[in-house]
């Protein structure tokens, strides 16, 4: 049977471009910003673009949040995308202002530390072992960026010594950032998937198998 993933609507994120990535992979995939469908669907896929506190704002109004912590709490699983990512995170600071994310994770998302920004292109990352994401590709896989600000630390330690630590990924723009994280039912990546050709489509393919 084919999984049914919903790529939730709530006013950001590359909408169709992240649909047609996701049923490339065999998945039958709708766009909707119904808390019901997304609550239902096999997977659920959060996308981004733009401000934090634009697209955590936005998140909030649609109940996006509480979609995302019923499906957590049910081990039902949610991919974030870009802006989608960081939004999982405590809080964002943009130009000296600080939001509220959903706190999912711990953590800051702040300005990139590097002699350029944004970080738009394409770029390397450093998976970890046991990535379920990542299987498949080869260490020096190139995928699409395009941000200014990530999660430069990453602090979360599991909740008890017999729970297995969540997977982070890191890439390099002047400094190191996470690029990508696993834990249980959510993982999300800062990259573009569905932007990111063969290697984008092979992560989602990846992601699409564990529902």
């Amino acid at each position: 049977m084919r999984k049914r993933v919903v790529i939730l609507d709530y006013g950001s994120g590359n909408l169709r471009s992240a649909q047609r990535a996701v049923e490339r992979t065999g998945a039958e995939v709708a766009v909707s910003g119904d808390p019901h469908a997304a609550l239902e669907a096999d997977g659920l896929v959060v996308p981004g673009v733009g401000a934090f506190a634009a697209c955590s704002e936005g998140l909030r109004a649609a109940g996006g949040d509480r979609v995302i912590g019923k499906r957590l709490a049910g081990g039902r699983p949610v991919l974030g995308i870009c802006v989608g990512m960081q939004v999982l995170f405590e809080r964002g600071v943009e130009h000296g202002s600080a939001s509220e994310g959903c706190g999912e994770w711990p953590g800051t998302v702040e300005r990139l530390q590097a002699p350029i920004v944004p970080h738009m292109g394409w770029n390397t990352l450093r998976a970890p072992e046991g990535t379920r994401l990542f299987a498949g590709l080869p260490a020096d896989e190139r995928f699409y960026f395009v941000h200014s600000y990530g999660v430069l630390e990453w602090t979360l330690q599991p909740a008890s010594p017999h729970m297995a630590p969540p997977l982070v990924t890191w890439s390099t723009h002047g400094g190191p950032f996470v690029s990508a994280v696993e834990n249980g039912p959510l993982s999300a990546t800062q990259f573009h998937p569905e932007k990111s050709g063969d290697a984008g489509a092979q992560v989602l393919a990846n992601w699409v198998g564990t529902l």
